[in-house]
């Protein structure tokens, strides 16, 4: 009896133990079994359609119309000016007076050059005559070495003298000269510096004369406009009163130094055959595409990796599945991405929810998006 009560405890032991452990499989396989059920979720994610641009961004700024080369006319001789013959917005031809000095000063200058230069000429002849005298009463034996020494050196600093009066005669001269100041080249007249009456400076400008010829566009320029602007672009300029008034051009001079108030340097566009109506002076909005060139398009948010190369979700249009594909980037920003190659236009992409898909996963397109929602 005591045998069987002691098999019956050991029973109860054994299914004491055993139960528990069967539970614990039966709740594991119920587990099992719930995830096959949900394994494949449909995602939800947001999409867009990759788009062929042509063009970067336009960029327009305003300017003016300035000539090419552009020359400060003045005296070179200091002076009370008696005639300026010309005004803004006149033409001179090159070799045109352009305003005189009084000559007085400089022909006063002139003659007392002309009389030392005389006086110096008629000391020489002196000194001359002397050393061929005493030149042959050496070779007669009717002078000393000594005397002879003197008239040479004498015949020398004669012509010294000479040289330095007719150096200060040419002088002269030439100052006389410019009392007349006179153009160098066919231009217009922009600006005056100094009127009929006054006493000019030597160097003081008297008049500002645009050359005729080339004529620029110059703008005012940011520092991030000219760092982000391709290289060598063609500008577009037009004038603001008549926009259908047109002329290309390139980049001629970029300023090395910013402008110490703006902070802006000044860039001169080289203009290609500018119609007359843009005369000089004129208003212009300069354009220029930055950015580079076209190519194609999606949000920044499309981008992911795989294979340590970028890389976007391609969704199926007919299956709303989506595929894991490698790009090459040609540029980017913080909104958008232009692709080199590995997309094509109006293929569509991931935007939101990159981070969640895995390749042959079907989703559901949020809000309106390019394709249909999944049922």
């Amino acid at each position: 009896m005591n045998s069987s009560l002691n098999r019956s405890r050991a029973e109860r032991v054994v299914i004491g133990r055993v139960l528990p452990v069967f539970a614990s499989l039966a709740l594991l396989a119920a587990c099992n079994s719930g995830e096959e059920t949900v394994a494949d979720p449909v995602r939800p994610v947001r999409v867009a359609a990759a788009e062929r641009h042509e063009a970067g961004e336009t960029l327009s700024l305003p300017g003016e119309i300035q000539a090419q080369d552009e020359v400060s006319l003045s005296f070179r001789v200091d002076g009370r000016m008696i005639e300026r013959l010309v005004n803004v917005g006149d033409t001179v031809e090159a070799g045109q007076v352009i305003a005189r000095l009084d000559p007085e000063p400089a022909r006063n200058a002139l003659r007392a050059a002309r009389a030392d230069l005389t006086a110096a000429m008629g000391q020489q002849t002196l000194a001359r005559n002397d050393y061929e005298r005493q030149e042959t009463l050496l070779r007669q034996g009717w002078t000393t070495r000594a005397r002879y020494d003197a008239a040479a050196q004498a015949l020398k600093a004669a012509q010294a003298q000479v040289d330095a009066a007719q150096a200060q005669f040419d002088i002269a001269q030439d100052r006389l000269g410019y009392t007349e100041l006179v153009a160098d080249g066919v231009g217009t007249v922009t600006a005056r510096g100094a009127e009929t009456g006054e006493v000019v400076a030597a160097g003081r400008m008297v008049v500002h004369l645009a050359r005729q010829g080339g004529r620029d566009a110059v703008f005012d320029v940011p520092a991030s406009v000219i760092r982000n602007a391709p290289t060598n672009p063609v500008v577009t300029v037009a004038l603001v009163s008549d926009p259908a008034v047109r002329a290309a051009g390139r980049v001629r001079e970029v300023a090395p130094q910013a402008d110490p108030v703006t902070r802006t340097f000044k860039v001169r566009i080289g203009l290609q055959d500018p119609p007359d109506a843009m005369r000089l002076g004129s208003t212009v909005n300069g354009s220029i595409q930055v950015g580079g060139g076209g190519g194609i398009e999606i949000p920044a948010t499309a981008l992911t990796q795989a294979n340590q190369q970028p890389a976007v979700w391609i969704v199926d249009r007919a299956t709303n599945t989506v595929a894991l594909r490698n790009i090459d980037l040609e540029r980017y920003d913080l909104a958008r991405v232009v692709v080199a190659r590995g997309l094509e236009t109006d293929e569509i992409v991931v935007t939101a929810g990159v981070q969640a898909l895995r390749p042959g996963q079907k989703v559901r397109i949020l809000g309106d998006g390019p394709i249909g929602a999944s049922p």
